[in-house]
């Protein structure tokens, strides 16, 4: 057992520390790849699809004018992509990933919470952005075969909310992103620029399309000007479910501001990491989600009058309407297009996200592209077809759970920038006993653990409510509920700090206060961490050095 325990080990783990592997630790200089336009085009995948495409879908049902629920996307999208850039500064300028950055906040061992938090929504996003990607590809064989159901024969039980033919897609479109998952995160970039321009141009010909035909009907009552909902007044008014709207569409992409770290280590220098999400976020997002309430108000009336959110719905209703040779050829590049778009969102998004945490978590074991393929596999025990009933259980399975996010994310920030004031120990990040100044009590950071219940304890019954629909809690607790992500982001991050301002860490709080600035700091972790490089697990130059290094601070200073 030994011995296959040895050959099941990932090249190139230290023998000597079981913190690390070539995947976690900090990115030297040869992996880091990735520059503005990188960036760029990781954000057009990761906000022009079709999750981003239906955000309209979650907010108009409520009650919301189209100008209304404008407002909520644009303001959500700014705040998002504040939250964005905040969070990914360590990874810019240290270059170590999200995993390892928890470290820094709850502890060695107390990271484990934060990090299988994020593995379990690696499983339920890859699931739920492959069963879409699925869809996908059910209208490209529907486009060669009308009667594509009565082909295959349907064995699903009918309370699955599937049937044979799509779940048969669901693992063709799998299976397609397999050989995505094989290339390296610093090597992505040639498929970004491919995967983006596809993108892109397939939603700018879908709005084309629909606004060019929509005929003398106009658009359907999606658009609208007018609302019967009370201005202000309690919850069910429009004031607070504008602020519903715009949380939500911060909940919406929690989960990708929580390990934006990952992401911003391969910045080839930290201002592309910077700039390169600054105004690519929020433009993709708002162009995304203007494009989904355009086009569905366009198509409303010649489907019937039925208001048609899901790109793939509408282009299998339009072979539904007309079966003739050009539609079926016209959706089937549609429906190509926008499989292209789903693997380009889930395989960065949300395969690699599961890889980088599994592989902190197993560094002996496991690296990034056996953690990602283990996330693709695994997702599917989440049953990905039951996330997807309606727009209003869509809005609960993308905001809800940012009521454990926006704390943890507000932890990382409060630590990072006030804490630590910008400093961080790389070398202790790895050394997991009571010498590493992030051990704080048995691998454990209690102040974490308080400030973020904080967080998140007053929003529980917010919570229940939206989750469990047949639940009642009290008006307030619907309004503190619709301000989850803010609150709880401001919160903990308040009561974090306060915490290590009463209840100093000794050996953190010496290393913050020594001579050594923040940039003189991440030149010395910098340079001794690029000493060494590997690819694919192993050495290409200079020799693996884990150790501490005395360095004179003044010296490093004068180098700066």
């Amino acid at each position: 057992m030994a011995s296959w325990a040895r050959k099941l080990e990932v090249p190139r783990t230290s023998e000597f520390n079981r913190w690390i592997n070539y995947d976690i630790r900090p990115i030297e200089a040869a992996r880091r790849t990735w520059g503005y336009l990188t960036f760029h085009n990781y954000w057009l995948l990761v906000n022009t699809n079709i999750s981003t495409y239906l955000t309209g879908s979650a907010l108009i049902p409520l009650g919301l004018t189209w100008w209304q629920a404008l407002i909520c996307i644009v303001l959500g999208n700014l705040l998002a992509m504040m939250f964005v850039i905040l969070n990914s500064l360590p990874g810019a300028y240290y270059n170590v990933g999200f995993p390892v950055v928890n470290r820094m906040v709850w502890g060695m061992w107390g990271s484990q919470f934060v990090i299988w938090n994020r593995i379990f929504l690696s499983l339920v996003w890859y699931g739920f952005t492959a069963w879409i990607g699925g869809e996908c590809v059910y209208v490209m064989l529907q486009s060669w075969d009308p009667n594509l159901e009565e082909h295959i024969p349907n064995h699903m039980p009918a309370d699955t909310g599937m049937t044979t033919a799509s779940f048969v897609s669901y693992i063709i479109f799998s299976v397609l992103s397999l050989p995505v998952i094989w290339i390296r995160p610093h090597k992505l970039n040639g498929f970004f620029y491919f995967a983006s321009s596809v993108t892109i141009v397939f939603f700018l010909v879908l709005l084309i399309w629909a606004l060019a035909t929509m005929g003398p009907s106009g658009f359907g009552d999606t658009i609208t000007n007018s609302t019967d909902i009370p201005q202000t007044g309690g919850p069910d008014s429009v004031a607070w479910l504008m602020v519903y709207g715009v949380i939500s569409t911060i909940g919406s992409i929690a989960a990708g501001i929580l390990n934006q770290n990952d992401y911003a280590r391969f910045a080839a220098a930290p201002k592309h990491a910077v700039t390169g999400q600054a105004l690519p976020f929020p433009i993709y997002g708002i162009v995304c989600s203007v494009i989904g309430i355009l086009v569905t108000a366009a198509t409303q009336d010649r489907l019937g009058g039925e208001a048609v959110w899901n790109p793939p719905t509408l282009l299998s209703q339009l072979i539904t309407q007309d079966p003739s040779p050009g539609t079926r050829a016209a959706v089937f590049f549609a429906g190509l297009a926008l499989v292209v778009s789903q693997i380009g969102v889930n395989v960065p998004g949300n395969a690699l996200s599961g890889g980088f945490d599994l592989a902190a978590t197993f560094p002996r074991y496991i690296n990034i592209r056996r953690g990602a393929y283990m996330t693709a596999v695994l997702s599917v025990i989440v049953n990905p077809w039951r996330l997807v009933n309606t727009a209003t259980t869509f809005l609960t399975v993308l905001s809800s759970y940012s009521v454990f996010l926006g704390p943890m994310t507000g932890l990382m920030v409060a630590s990072y920038l006030v804490v630590s004031k910008r400093k961080i120990n790389v070398d202790d990040l790895y050394r997991g006993d009571r010498t590493s100044i992030y051990w704080y009590t048995a691998g454990f950071n209690w102040r974490a653990a308080v400030a973020w219940t904080v967080g998140f304890a007053p929003l529980l019954p917010g919570f229940i409510a939206a989750v469990n629909t047949s639940a009642t809690v009290s008006a307030g607790a619907t309004e503190i509920y619709y301000m989850s992500y803010l609150y709880g982001f401001c919160a903990s991050g308040i009561v974090f700090v306060l915490l290590h301002r009463v209840f100093p860490a000794p050996s953190l709080d010496a290393f913050v206060r020594n001579g050594m600035s923040a940039a003189g700091t991440r030149m010395l972790y910098r340079e001794k961490w690029d000493d060494v490089g590997y690819e694919d697990g192993v050495v290409i130059e200079g020799a693996d050095k884990h150790v501490d290094v005395e360095v004179d601070a003044v010296d490093v200073e004068r180098k700066g």
